[in-house]
Protein backbone atom coordinates (compact mmCIF):
# COMPACT_ATOMS: atom_id res chain seq x y z
CA UNK A 1 0.00 0.00 0.00
CA UNK A 2 2.86 2.38 0.82
CA UNK A 3 4.44 1.63 -2.55
CA UNK A 4 1.16 2.36 -4.34
CA UNK A 5 0.79 5.67 -2.47
CA UNK A 6 4.33 6.66 -3.44
CA UNK A 7 3.76 5.75 -7.07
CA UNK A 8 0.48 7.72 -7.19
CA UNK A 9 2.20 10.73 -5.64
CA UNK A 10 5.01 10.52 -8.20
CA UNK A 11 2.37 10.40 -10.93
CA UNK A 12 0.65 13.51 -9.59
CA UNK A 13 3.94 15.43 -9.36
CA UNK A 14 4.84 14.39 -12.91
CA UNK A 15 1.35 15.25 -14.14
CA UNK A 16 1.63 18.84 -12.91
CA UNK A 17 4.76 19.28 -15.00
CA UNK A 18 3.04 17.66 -17.98
CA UNK A 19 0.20 20.17 -17.66
CA UNK A 20 2.38 23.25 -17.99
CA UNK A 21 4.29 21.59 -20.85
CA UNK A 22 1.06 21.12 -22.79
CA UNK A 23 -0.54 24.47 -21.97
CA UNK A 24 1.56 26.48 -24.43
CA UNK A 25 0.82 24.02 -27.24
CA UNK A 26 -2.91 24.09 -26.48
CA UNK A 27 -2.95 27.92 -26.38
CA UNK A 28 -1.24 28.31 -29.76
CA UNK A 29 -3.28 25.54 -31.35
CA UNK A 30 -6.59 26.82 -30.02
CA UNK A 31 -6.06 30.47 -31.07
CA UNK A 32 -3.78 30.38 -34.12
CA UNK A 33 -4.83 26.93 -35.37
CA UNK A 34 -1.13 26.05 -35.56
CA UNK A 35 -0.05 22.59 -34.44
CA UNK A 36 3.43 23.60 -33.33
CA UNK A 37 5.67 20.62 -34.07
CA UNK A 38 8.60 22.62 -32.64
CA UNK A 39 6.94 22.93 -29.22
CA UNK A 40 9.14 20.26 -27.63
CA UNK A 41 12.24 21.88 -29.12
CA UNK A 42 11.24 25.16 -27.45
CA UNK A 43 10.84 23.31 -24.14
CA UNK A 44 14.34 21.93 -24.71
CA UNK A 45 15.62 25.44 -25.44
CA UNK A 46 14.03 26.74 -22.24
CA UNK A 47 15.71 23.93 -20.31
CA UNK A 48 19.11 24.89 -21.71
CA UNK A 49 18.50 28.57 -20.96
CA UNK A 50 17.73 27.71 -17.33
CA UNK A 51 20.75 25.40 -17.20
CA UNK A 52 22.97 28.20 -18.55
CA UNK A 53 21.56 30.74 -16.06
CA UNK A 54 22.28 28.32 -13.22
CA UNK A 55 25.73 27.10 -14.23
CA UNK A 56 27.19 30.35 -15.60
CA UNK A 57 25.18 33.14 -13.95
CA UNK A 58 24.60 31.18 -10.70
CA UNK A 59 20.88 32.00 -10.66
CA UNK A 60 18.68 29.48 -8.86
CA UNK A 61 16.65 27.55 -11.47
CA UNK A 62 13.34 28.58 -9.93
CA UNK A 63 14.36 32.23 -9.63
CA UNK A 64 15.61 32.13 -13.21
CA UNK A 65 12.26 30.99 -14.63
CA UNK A 66 10.95 34.57 -15.19
CA UNK A 67 14.12 35.42 -17.16
CA UNK A 68 13.73 32.31 -19.29
CA UNK A 69 10.03 33.02 -19.85
CA UNK A 70 10.66 36.64 -20.91
CA UNK A 71 13.42 35.63 -23.34
CA UNK A 72 11.23 32.92 -24.84
CA UNK A 73 8.29 35.33 -25.14
CA UNK A 74 10.46 37.77 -27.13
CA UNK A 75 11.67 34.93 -29.36
CA UNK A 76 8.11 33.73 -29.94
CA UNK A 77 6.77 37.22 -30.69
CA UNK A 78 9.47 37.89 -33.30
CA UNK A 79 9.23 34.42 -34.80
CA UNK A 80 5.50 34.73 -35.32
CA UNK A 81 5.68 38.23 -36.82
CA UNK A 82 8.60 37.43 -39.13
CA UNK A 83 7.95 33.80 -40.13
CA UNK A 84 4.67 32.24 -39.07
CA UNK A 85 2.53 35.28 -39.82
CA UNK A 86 3.31 34.74 -43.50
CA UNK A 87 1.45 31.42 -43.48
CA UNK A 88 -1.06 31.94 -40.68
CA UNK A 89 -3.96 31.67 -43.15
CA UNK A 90 -2.33 29.00 -45.31
CA UNK A 91 -3.40 25.33 -45.11
CA UNK A 92 -2.34 23.59 -41.91
CA UNK A 93 0.10 21.42 -43.86
CA UNK A 94 2.24 24.53 -44.54
CA UNK A 95 2.48 25.41 -40.85
CA UNK A 96 3.29 21.80 -40.02
CA UNK A 97 6.19 21.90 -42.47
CA UNK A 98 7.49 25.23 -41.13
CA UNK A 99 7.29 24.25 -37.46
CA UNK A 100 8.89 20.89 -38.25
CA UNK A 101 11.72 22.75 -40.00
CA UNK A 102 12.13 25.02 -36.95
CA UNK A 103 12.31 21.92 -34.74
CA UNK A 104 15.07 20.42 -36.89
CA UNK A 105 17.05 23.68 -36.91
CA UNK A 106 16.76 24.16 -33.13
CA UNK A 107 17.83 20.57 -32.48
CA UNK A 108 20.86 20.96 -34.75
CA UNK A 109 21.85 24.29 -33.19
CA UNK A 110 21.48 22.85 -29.68
CA UNK A 111 23.70 19.93 -30.63
CA UNK A 112 26.34 22.32 -31.96
CA UNK A 113 26.17 24.53 -28.87
CA UNK A 114 25.85 21.94 -26.11
CA UNK A 115 26.88 18.61 -27.73
CA UNK A 116 24.76 15.49 -27.28
CA UNK A 117 25.77 15.00 -23.64
CA UNK A 118 23.06 14.69 -21.01
CA UNK A 119 22.82 17.59 -18.60
CA UNK A 120 20.71 18.34 -15.54
CA UNK A 121 20.08 21.41 -13.43
CA UNK A 122 21.34 20.24 -10.07
CA UNK A 123 20.94 22.83 -7.27
CA UNK A 124 22.16 21.93 -3.75
CA UNK A 125 18.68 21.01 -2.56
CA UNK A 126 18.03 18.65 -5.49
CA UNK A 127 18.61 15.56 -3.36
CA UNK A 128 16.55 16.73 -0.38
CA UNK A 129 13.11 15.38 0.38
CA UNK A 130 10.27 15.70 2.88
CA UNK A 131 8.66 12.74 4.61
CA UNK A 132 4.85 12.88 4.59
CA UNK A 133 3.45 9.84 6.29
CA UNK A 134 4.47 6.76 4.31
CA UNK A 135 5.57 8.69 1.22
CA UNK A 136 8.61 10.79 0.34
CA UNK A 137 8.31 14.17 -1.41
CA UNK A 138 11.46 15.15 -3.35
CA UNK A 139 11.87 18.91 -2.94
CA UNK A 140 12.81 19.58 -6.57
CA UNK A 141 9.81 17.67 -7.90
CA UNK A 142 7.52 19.25 -5.33
CA UNK A 143 8.76 22.73 -6.27
CA UNK A 144 8.35 22.00 -9.99
CA UNK A 145 4.81 20.73 -9.36
CA UNK A 146 3.89 23.83 -7.34
CA UNK A 147 5.23 26.25 -9.94
CA UNK A 148 3.56 24.28 -12.75
CA UNK A 149 0.15 24.48 -11.06
CA UNK A 150 0.60 28.20 -10.30
CA UNK A 151 1.50 28.88 -13.94
CA UNK A 152 -1.42 26.87 -15.29
CA UNK A 153 -4.02 28.40 -12.94
CA UNK A 154 -2.48 31.83 -13.51
CA UNK A 155 -2.86 31.43 -17.26
CA UNK A 156 -6.49 30.37 -16.78
CA UNK A 157 -7.20 33.49 -14.69
CA UNK A 158 -5.32 35.63 -17.21
CA UNK A 159 -7.46 34.35 -20.07
CA UNK A 160 -10.63 34.95 -18.06
CA UNK A 161 -10.04 38.36 -16.52
CA UNK A 162 -7.41 40.36 -18.47
CA UNK A 163 -8.16 42.40 -21.59
CA UNK A 164 -5.54 40.51 -23.61
CA UNK A 165 -6.84 37.19 -22.32
CA UNK A 166 -10.42 38.04 -23.31
CA UNK A 167 -9.17 39.21 -26.71
CA UNK A 168 -7.34 35.90 -27.18
CA UNK A 169 -10.47 33.93 -26.30
CA UNK A 170 -12.66 36.10 -28.53
CA UNK A 171 -10.28 35.70 -31.48
CA UNK A 172 -10.22 31.95 -31.01
CA UNK A 173 -14.04 31.88 -31.10
CA UNK A 174 -14.76 34.44 -33.86
CA UNK A 175 -12.03 36.45 -35.59
CA UNK A 176 -14.46 38.72 -37.50
CA UNK A 177 -16.37 39.72 -34.36
CA UNK A 178 -13.11 40.30 -32.48
CA UNK A 179 -11.92 42.66 -35.22
CA UNK A 180 -15.15 44.64 -34.94
CA UNK A 181 -14.36 45.21 -31.26
CA UNK A 182 -10.91 46.63 -32.06
CA UNK A 183 -8.68 43.57 -31.80
CA UNK A 184 -5.58 43.82 -34.02
CA UNK A 185 -4.96 40.23 -35.18
CA UNK A 186 -1.26 40.45 -36.05
CA UNK A 187 -0.25 41.77 -32.64
CA UNK A 188 -2.61 39.35 -30.91
CA UNK A 189 -1.31 36.35 -32.82
CA UNK A 190 2.29 37.30 -32.06
CA UNK A 191 1.47 37.85 -28.37
CA UNK A 192 -0.30 34.47 -28.22
CA UNK A 193 2.63 32.65 -29.79
CA UNK A 194 4.97 34.52 -27.43
CA UNK A 195 2.90 33.39 -24.44
CA UNK A 196 2.99 29.83 -25.73
CA UNK A 197 6.77 29.94 -25.95
CA UNK A 198 7.06 31.61 -22.54
CA UNK A 199 5.11 28.71 -21.04
CA UNK A 200 7.27 26.24 -22.98
CA UNK A 201 10.44 27.93 -21.68
CA UNK A 202 9.20 27.82 -18.09
CA UNK A 203 8.23 24.17 -18.55
CA UNK A 204 11.72 23.47 -19.89
CA UNK A 205 13.32 25.07 -16.83
CA UNK A 206 11.15 22.93 -14.55
CA UNK A 207 11.84 19.83 -16.64
CA UNK A 208 15.59 20.38 -16.31
CA UNK A 209 15.37 20.30 -12.51
CA UNK A 210 13.77 16.84 -12.43
CA UNK A 211 15.12 15.10 -15.53
CA UNK A 212 18.11 14.98 -17.84
CA UNK A 213 18.14 17.17 -20.93
CA UNK A 214 19.81 16.80 -24.32
CA UNK A 215 19.13 18.26 -27.79
CA UNK A 216 16.94 15.32 -28.82
CA UNK A 217 14.20 15.41 -26.19
CA UNK A 218 12.03 17.77 -28.25
CA UNK A 219 10.15 15.22 -30.38
CA UNK A 220 9.01 13.12 -27.42
CA UNK A 221 7.96 16.21 -25.46
CA UNK A 222 5.95 17.49 -28.42
CA UNK A 223 4.14 14.15 -28.68
CA UNK A 224 3.44 14.12 -24.94
CA UNK A 225 2.15 17.71 -24.98
CA UNK A 226 -0.04 16.92 -27.98
CA UNK A 227 -1.60 13.95 -26.17
CA UNK A 228 -2.28 15.96 -23.00
CA UNK A 229 -3.82 18.87 -24.92
CA UNK A 230 -6.19 16.51 -26.73
CA UNK A 231 -7.08 14.54 -23.59
CA UNK A 232 -7.78 17.67 -21.54
CA UNK A 233 -9.46 19.74 -24.24
CA UNK A 234 -8.06 22.68 -26.21
CA UNK A 235 -10.66 25.21 -25.06
CA UNK A 236 -10.17 24.85 -21.29
CA UNK A 237 -6.84 25.44 -19.48
CA UNK A 238 -8.16 23.56 -16.45
CA UNK A 239 -8.74 20.62 -18.77
CA UNK A 240 -5.02 20.65 -19.53
CA UNK A 241 -4.32 20.36 -15.79
CA UNK A 242 -6.71 17.41 -15.54
CA UNK A 243 -5.20 15.83 -18.66
CA UNK A 244 -1.65 16.23 -17.34
CA UNK A 245 -2.47 14.81 -13.90
CA UNK A 246 -4.47 11.97 -15.43
CA UNK A 247 -1.66 11.03 -17.80
CA UNK A 248 0.98 11.28 -15.08
CA UNK A 249 -0.97 8.88 -12.84
CA UNK A 250 -1.64 6.47 -15.71
CA UNK A 251 2.07 6.39 -16.61
CA UNK A 252 3.08 5.85 -12.98
CA UNK A 253 0.65 2.94 -12.55
CA UNK A 254 1.70 1.45 -15.87
CA UNK A 255 5.36 1.57 -14.82
CA UNK A 256 4.50 -0.18 -11.54
CA UNK A 257 2.21 -2.95 -12.78
CA UNK A 258 3.32 -3.54 -16.38
CA UNK A 259 6.75 -1.99 -16.85
CA UNK A 260 8.34 1.39 -17.63
CA UNK A 261 8.77 0.50 -21.31
CA UNK A 262 4.98 0.55 -21.71
CA UNK A 263 4.42 4.09 -20.38
CA UNK A 264 4.12 5.65 -23.83
CA UNK A 265 1.89 2.80 -25.02
CA UNK A 266 -0.50 3.55 -22.16
CA UNK A 267 -0.37 7.31 -22.82
CA UNK A 268 -1.28 7.09 -26.46
CA UNK A 269 -3.77 4.30 -25.83
CA UNK A 270 -5.60 6.72 -23.52
CA UNK A 271 -5.39 9.37 -26.26
CA UNK A 272 -7.04 7.05 -28.79
CA UNK A 273 -9.74 6.10 -26.27
CA UNK A 274 -10.55 9.76 -25.51
CA UNK A 275 -10.72 10.59 -29.23
CA UNK A 276 -13.25 7.79 -29.69
CA UNK A 277 -15.40 8.38 -26.59
CA UNK A 278 -15.10 12.15 -26.06
CA UNK A 279 -13.43 13.91 -29.01
CA UNK A 280 -13.61 17.34 -27.34
CA UNK A 281 -11.42 16.18 -24.43
CA UNK A 282 -12.27 15.42 -20.80
CA UNK A 283 -13.29 19.02 -20.01
CA UNK A 284 -13.63 20.37 -23.55
CA UNK A 285 -16.81 21.29 -25.34
CA UNK A 286 -18.56 18.54 -27.24
CA UNK A 287 -20.76 18.93 -30.28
Amino acid sequence: MDLLAQILLNGVLLGGLYAVMALGLALVWGVLNIVNLAHGAFIMLGAYLSWYLYTDAHIDPFLGLPITAVLMFCLGYMLQRVVLNLVVRAPMFNTLLITFGIEVVLTYLAQMAFSADFRIINPPYAGNSVQWGPVVLPLARLGAFGVAIVLTVGMWLFLLHSWLGRAIRATAQNLVAARLYGVEPRHLYASTFGLGLALAGAAGGLYGTVSQINPYIGASLTAKSFAIAIIGGLDNPLGVIVGGLFLGIVEALTSLYIGPTYRDVASFGILVLVLIVRPGGLLGRTA
